[in-house]
């Protein structure tokens, strides 16, 4: 891995001859990572970052580098975080699942831009308040570092426009030229309903998106799937892995995740076999010294919420 390159946005690490990993900067307006690999005749980018700004400096970095145009963009997923730079990629083919094209149209939509300017400004102000009371200094440093993202996209706003992918997978789907080929993978929903991750089987490099991560807790959809797509990936011949928030790592990101997960999900069944309200479990928690250091605006405590609701909402359909 050699560094290439620093912008305002991102630091660019070339990985291999025509791969190159775009780690976000913190609080500067790219909040994701991203990437791109030249495919022989043109470009593939994965994601596109949380503003258009670092949008373009990602394509821009990406063709002179490579000194071809790009020709596709993945979306990993429907978060804005890794989306939101698409604009920058418009004339190109966004490649997505269907269920990421779907909740991206959903979820992700821009009404009256004066609106949409205060509603920002109103998070913002929260976040401001929440910093100054939080009480413990790594959930002070998360608030921070959303306040310093959001910051960046009120800034880009105004110009901000919403594109939605154009050529949709559901399984798999082999992007080929006249150099290399990768894999696009979506073996379910875990972080979101639909999670899609890049494969480079030479080079046995993956970009996973926020499949994992480092040292986050970040939000989970769907434990089970959650753990039966990390099982999978563990199988796959990987030396490389590109988080999607974090630095670039090894196969002990992605095991230090499913520890993680295994024991949320352990405890969260625990607690309802025991018939511990949700309230009585989350206020009750210690969080284990492994994951005191990692960030999150609330911690650990979504997490806890969102897998006990999962599980208890899972045994009420079975009776």
């Amino acid at each position: 891995m050699t560094k290439v390159a620093e912008t305002d946005f991102f630091i660019l690490n070339c990985l291999n001859e025509g791969v190159y990993a775009a780690i976000a900067k913190p609080g500067k307006g790219a909040w994701s990572n991203a990437g791109f690999v030249d495919l022989g005749e043109e470009v593939l980018v994965f994601d596109s970052f949380s503003t258009p700004s670092a949008g373009f400096e990602l394509r821009r970095y990406a063709e002179n580098i490579t000194g071809k145009r790009v020709k596709y963009l993945i979306n990993s997923h429907y978060h804005g975080d890794h989306v939101f730079g698409n604009q920058a990629f418009e004339d190109t083919t966004i490649i997505s699942t269907s269920l990421t094209k779907k909740l991206f149209m959903e979820k992700n939509v821009i009404g009256n831009l004066e609106n949409e300017i205060d509603e920002t400004k109103k998070y913002l102000n929260n976040l401001k308040f929440q910093i100054e009371n939080s009480q413990e200094q790594i959930i002070q440093d998360s608030l921070t570092n959303q306040f310093n993202e959001m910051s960046m996209v009120l800034v880009d706003l105004p110009r901000l426009k919403l594109v939605l992918p154009t050529v949709i997978f559901e399984e798999r789907l082999i992007v080929e030229g006249s150099k290399r080929k990768v894999e696009l993978h979506c073996l379910g929903g875990g972080h979101t309903p639909s999670d899609t991750f890049m494969y480079l089987p030479e080079e046995k490099i993956v970009f996973m998106g926020d499949l994992v991560t480092e040292n986050l807790h970040l939000p989970i959809f769907n434990p089970d799937e959650y753990i039966s797509i990390l099982n999978q990936v563990k199988e796959m011949d990987i030396i490389t892995f590109v988080p999607g928030h974090g630095n670039i790592g090894n196969r002990e990101q992605l095991i230090s995740l499913e520890r993680y997960i295994l024991f949320l999900i352990n405890s969260s069944l625990s607690a309802l076999e025991n018939n511990h309200t949700i309230d009585t479990y989350v206020s009750g928690f210690i969080t284990p010294k492994e994951w005191t250091e990692w960030k999150g605006v609330n911690g650990i405590k979504n997490n806890l919420t969102s897998i006990y609701n999962f599980y208890s909402k899972a045994n009420s359909t079975k009776e």
